[in-house]
């Protein structure tokens, strides 16, 4: 039977490479279908998660959805890359991440292409959902897969389909948010759209891969330097005297013409602080400069130094020296309410204090030990939330303003509090400054 035969009759299987934070919840979906899953992933304890445990390593995501998943048999995980062979579509959804000079990194997306093609057969289907930037799938994935001797669009489908994932938000799930994709070929994209509209309410088709790569670029570039230009105008309207959040809040009754955007204290999430740089390296190919995205990009980076020099500032006044001083960082994921680590700003928050030679804890309820990363190793467990702890520190600095923070119960005992993320906007109180 071909794979349009086994799609139009729900007959077909897939395997998810990568079981992160957007693998899982697109494995569930197509799990929720019935559709039989695969998940493959390096880590054995996220198998063992799924198969013996039947249990979530993600917040956001419930355990009795993977529990109903394989105990319906729908769903099951393996680190044994040979059972590629035996599944109709292979979803790529492996991190990219910036190098240390900050350039791309697609090497996850390269072994994950390698491995594939080991086992790549007649008919089967490949979409890479990894943030890229333009050509990868063309350029690099194409001819790692027809070194096979298969040809694509006329045996086997590759497509790109860019991930938009946004954890733990309330309006919009894996399955109610559009869905754009993009083959290397028309046969190819006609195979990527009817595979997707199995469990997205929207397909979006476009005319390229590299079309699609480009919109996930777009979206995060559009993102990032909006919030860029926010974070600079807090900085100038600080020393003005004036009030950032309530400007923005002011701006956003006009009903036309703008899009409120919100400072902090630094980017977070692996979209935002990697994806504008995919476009910038791969733009030096063609000879062209991107200032514009550059520009934003240097000054969101910048921004956690921006705090820790605010909060050694405010310090100073204090008579306080910043080496020795007690910081508490509130929030370690990269927004409220998740247990998402990737590229927080708390954690170069944390280095910053450290390096100024500050001793610095952190609570976090969603993190309750910081794991091992790729540029950190702290060895650092959340503090618990009590009156007797928060008087122990000479500052609070509110980075990740989680819902379950008591905010009364952190003015009352704090010190000095530095909010980054206007949390504390009902308490007109002088321990309180913005940063």
């Amino acid at each position: 039977m071909s794979l349009i035969s086994r799609i139009n009759t729900n007959t077909f299987s897939v395997g998810i490479i990568g079981l992160g934070y957007v693998g899982l919840p697109l494995a569930l979906e197509f799990c929720g279908k019935n559709i039989k899953v695969t998940g493959f992933d390096v880590d054995n304890t996220k198998v063992e998660a799924i198969n013996r445990d039947k249990k979530s390593y993600i917040k956001h995501i419930s355990s009795s959805q993977i529990k109903n998943a394989v105990d319906k048999g729908v769903f099951t995980a393996t680190t044994d890359f040979s059972r590629l062979k035996s599944v109709d579509v292979i979803i790529i959804c492996v991190p990219t991440p910036l190098n240390k000079n900050r350039e791309p990194d697609i090497s996850y997306v390269l072994n994950s292409a390698r491995i594939t093609a080991k086992y790549l057969r007649k008919g089967q289907f490949i979409s890479l959902e990894s943030t890229t930037y333009p050509g990868t799938t063309e350029e690099d994935l194409l001819p790692i897969f027809e070194k096979s001797g298969l040809k694509a669009g006329k045996d086997f489908y590759l497509c790109f389909s860019p991930e938009r994932e946004d954890p733990n938000n309330k309006n919009y799930t894996t399955a109610t948010i559009p869905k754009v994709i993009g083959g290397v070929s028309p046969k190819c994209t006609e195979a990527g759209v009817k595979i997707y509209s199995k469990v997205i309410n929207k397909v979006i088709p476009v005319s390229s891969a590299r079309a699609a790569e480009a919109t996930k670029l777009l979206e995060n570039i559009y993102r990032s330097v909006n919030i860029a230009l926010v974070n600079e105008l807090k900085m100038v309207f600080d020393r003005m005297g004036i009030n950032i959040w309530e400007v923005i809040d002011a701006a956003s009754t006009k009903p036309f013409g703008f899009t409120p955007f919100y400072p902090g204290p630094g980017l977070g999430g692996h979209c935002i602080p990697i994806d504008p740089f995919y476009l910038t390296w791969k733009a030096r190919e063609y000879e062209i400069s991107t200032k514009f995205i550059e520009l934003a990009g240097e000054i969101n980076t910048y921004m956690p130094f921006y705090v820790v020099e605010k909060t050694m500032q405010i310090l100073n006044k204090h008579k306080i020296c910043m080496k020795g001083a007690r910081v508490l960082i509130l929030g370690l994921a990269y927004k409220k309410d998740i247990d998402d680590l990737r590229e927080s700003p708390s954690l170069k928050l944390i280095e910053l204090l450290q390096d100024e030679g500050a001793i610095v804890d952190y609570n976090d309820d969603y993190v309750t030990e910081i794991p091992k990363l790729r540029k950190y190793q702290f060895r650092k467990k959340s503090v618990k939330i009590t009156k007797q702890n928060l008087k122990r520190y000479d500052i609070i600095l509110l980075s990740t303003d989680h819902s379950y923070y008591d905010l009364d119960l952190i003015v009352q005992n704090a010190k000095l509090i530095i909010d980054t993320r206007n949390a504390f906007k009902k308490f007109k109180h002088p321990k309180i400054f913005k940063a």
